[in-house]
């Protein structure tokens, strides 16, 4: 299934249900009783988080949802049938944005969160009120805009090509495509990593696209991975240690950590792990010792690709956590 975490769509809540004009009389009454009852109210649309949902790819294939028309009232003061709620099922971490005037109406963060974006039309009033029949209204238009953030406990960051879905494949059950040329993950991919004593210590953790330099003005995927990372509650930064991309490990180290602070004050003060990555590359061991020189900060070294150093690395993402 396609990871679709934006999309655009027009909703439009039922109209209410025409009210009724209707006279009683029998041999018994001198002048005519108004028994015309009133208009069902339209339905509402209502978007509700469900955890089983990961993608808006539908909202890309389907973009308009009408809600029902209440009911048409009757005589004898029947009420017109209310419309039935136009139910929108959206992934866990879904914002909803009014796409007119860019207001946040409801995060959804939490399975079961709902809110309602357009109200149904209330139902004409009959004519059993003041004898005079009013006219049902319509329900109410919006355009939204959804935007889907992953909630993640890990988030795994760092330039393309940093080892970050061998990382994922290692710790976790999860599959990643994995080559040797920049973005290869181009969306998300969550794995979970399990603790087969205790369930209660499985984690969630995030494989997210890789910076580069300019990201948080949006280059690259840019926008895209670091609105993700906003979800996550802990930051695990990879670093090719081995300079195998012809990068230089400090400077990795410092562009991400300005990146980070340009596009959100938030994210740089996120516990965050230090990782060194391929360490059975050449040169990795002599860049680690300078890197620990010009870098004072705790460090955890790994090699991904022979699983070396990677219950260390659990085991400190699981005390953060």
């Amino acid at each position: 299934m396609a990871f679709v975490d934006q999309a655009r769509i027009e909703v439009q809540a039922g109209n209410g249900g025409k009210g009724c004009e209707s006279h009683y009389s029998d041999k018994y009454t001198r002048f005519p009783i108004c028994n015309g009852g009133d208009g069902g109210r339209g339905a509402n649309i209502v978007f509700v988080a469900d955890r089983n949902l990961h993608t808006l790819l539908d909202y890309r294939f389907q973009q308009h949802y009408v809600g029902e028309r209440g009911g048409h009232a009757s005589s004898n003061n029947k009420t017109g049938k209310r419309g039935e709620d136009c139910i929108l099922r959206v992934p866990v971490g879904t914002v909803l944005w009014d796409f007119e005037t860019e207001l946040l109406i409801r995060d959804l963060k939490e399975h079961g969160d709902s809110v309602i974006v357009a109200l149904g039309g209330e139902g004409g009033r009959g004519n059993n009120h003041n004898k005079t029949v009013l006219p049902p209204h319509e329900g109410e238009k919006r355009t939204i805009r959804l935007e889907l953030k992953i909630i993640a406990d890990v988030g795994l960051i760092g330039f393309p090509n940093a080892g970050k879905s061998t990382l994922i494949c290692a710790i976790s059950k999860v599959r990643s495509k994995i080559a040797n040329y920049p973005f290869t993950t181009r969306a998300p991919i969550l794995g979970i990593v399990k603790d087969e004593e205790n369930e209660d210590h499985n984690f969630v953790v995030a494989d997210l696209p890789g910076l580069i330099e300019g990201a948080h003005e949006g280059k690259g995927l840019g926008h895209q991975f670091l609105k993700h990372a906003e979800r996550t509650k802990i930051l695990v930064h990879v670093i090719d240690m081995s300079g195998s991309e012809g990068r230089d490990p400090v400077d990795d180290y410092h562009q991400i950590c300005e990146e980070l602070d340009l596009y959100s004050e938030e994210l740089l003060q996120k516990h965050r792990i230090l990782v060194a990555n391929k360490m059975d590359l050449p040169d990795a061991k002599k860049n680690l010792t300078r890197f620990k020189r010009k870098v004072s900060k705790d460090i955890i070294a790994i090699s991904a690709k022979d699983k070396e150093g990677l219950d260390k690395l659990v085991a400190k993402m699981r005390s953060l956590l």
